[in-house]
């Protein structure tokens, strides 16, 4: 198992079709265009990013959102237990407040430590995303991460720090008038009318340039976890962009109810697959 492939742990779970690059931001570099802290910040002139037909749709009028709802996930690699996932959501005001998790357990974790925390705020009636906040303890990286989605100027604004040695990021990219991030827009796909042999196109970003993701609704099937068994229907995203655009595929399957819950998630990449499966829902 590569070095970092415990964090798609946490790819997965956020649904990060095309920028799976999250998971090695320590390597990440500034992309054409971006702005970095070693040089002054100038104005940018948005660009286009996305296609026409790629937009946020609102939240539909008699969507629920599972608040006080924390979904548990284990995941296996090979027939090993690598680690376990969360993910909840409440309500913060005028916004929703979504939660996700990540640690790596066992023979994963003794090869690459994980210990995650992503914290994602949307607007309710948009279901455009405000800004995003990561704590990343990723082997010897240990992180914090914070992205606001300036909408008047149409950019995604990060800021990152290197807890370890005290370095700080700051770069900007051009962003549309709405776009989801890698934790709620697990959430989005969800609140959509989720019928096979349709496909969802919506603009996704997390603090670099803004990529079209495509959710294909496939098929029913049944799927047996943990918590039980559900009917549910498969969804396959796909990045414009990214390393599942040219090796790996991802799929969702969410229960076939009006709640549309991920009970099961598969990331196959070029190294192997990994399954979340639900463990459990605590409710408050």
């Amino acid at each position: 198992m590569p070095q970092r492939a415990a964090l798609l742990i946490l790819t997965l779970i956020l649904l990060a079709p095309g920028p799976v690059v999250l998971f090695v931001q320590a390597q990440r570099t500034p992309s054409q265009g971006q702005k970095t802290h070693a040089a002054p910040v100038k104005p940018v002139t948005p660009q286009a990013t996305i296609g026409p037909v790629s937009h946020i749709r609102p939240t539909p009028e008699n969507y629920k959102f599972p608040n006080g709802q924390t979904l548990h996930y284990n995941a296996e690699w090979r027939l090993w237990n690598a680690g376990t996932a969360s993910l909840k959501m409440e309500a913060s005001g005028t916004e929703q407040h979504v939660i996700g998790t990540a640690d790596s357990v066992g023979v994963v974790a003794l090869l690459y430590r994980v210990a995650d925390r992503f914290d994602s705020y949307f607007d309710r009636k948009t279901f455009c995303s405000s800004h995003i906040s990561k704590h990343s303890e990723e082997g010897r990286h240990l992180r914090d991460t914070s992205i606001r989605f300036d909408y008047p100027r149409k950019l995604a604004v990060l800021d990152e720090r290197n807890l370890k040695t005290g370095e700080m990021k700051h770069t900007e990219e051009s962003i549309p008038g709405c776009v989801s991030d890698v934790l709620s827009a697990i959430y989005y796909v969800g609140s959509l009318p989720l019928d096979p042999g349709t496909t969802y196109t919506f603009p996704l970003n997390d603090g670099g340039k803004t990529v079209e993701v495509k959710a294909h609704v496939e098929a029913r099937e049944e799927v047996k976890t943990e918590a039980g068994t559900f009917s549910t229907i498969r969804v396959q995203p796909e990045g414009d962009t990214g390393v599942l655009k040219s090796r790996g595929k991802v799929w969702v399957w969410y229960t076939d109810d009006a709640a549309h819950t991920p009970v099961q998630m598969r990331a196959r990449l070029f190294w192997g697959t990994l399954t979340f499966r639900l463990n459990r829902i605590e409710r408050q």
